[in-house]
C-alpha cells in the first residue's frame, strides 16, 4: 500500500521542476494521486474497509486543496498537471 522509495524518486523525477524537488505542488499532487489510485484499487476488493475509505477521502481533500492553490498561482501549470495525471476537474 505504501510507495517504495524507488517509486517516489521516479515520480519526483517525472514531475519535479528541478533535481531533488519534493516540495512543489506538482510533485505533492502526483504523489497523492498515486496513493489515491492504490487505495481505490484496495477498496474495490475490500468494500467494507471504512478506515481506509476515510483515509482516501482525506487524501482527496488534501489533493483538492493543492490543486486549488496551483490553479490560483499558475493556471497553465495546473492545466498541464491535470492532463498529465488524468485527473477529472
Amino acid at each position: 500500500m505504501t510507495l517504495t522509495k524507488e517509486a517516489k524518486l521516479e515520480i519526483v523525477d517525472k514531475h519535479g521542476r528541478h533535481d531533488g524537488d519534493t516540495g512543489s505542488p506538482e510533485v505533492q499532487i502526483a504523489l497523492l494521486t498515486t496513493r489515491i489510485n492504490e487505495l481505490t484499487e484496495h477498496l474495490r476488493t475490500h468494500p467494507k474497509d471504512h478506515y481506509s475509505r476515510r483515509g482516501l477521502l482525506k487524501l482527496v481533500g488534501r489533493r483538492r486543496r493543492l490543486l486549488d492553490y496551483l490553479k490560483t498561482k499558475d493556471a497553465q501549470r495546473y492545466a498541464d498537471l491535470i492532463k498529465r495525471l488524468n485527473i477529472r476537474k
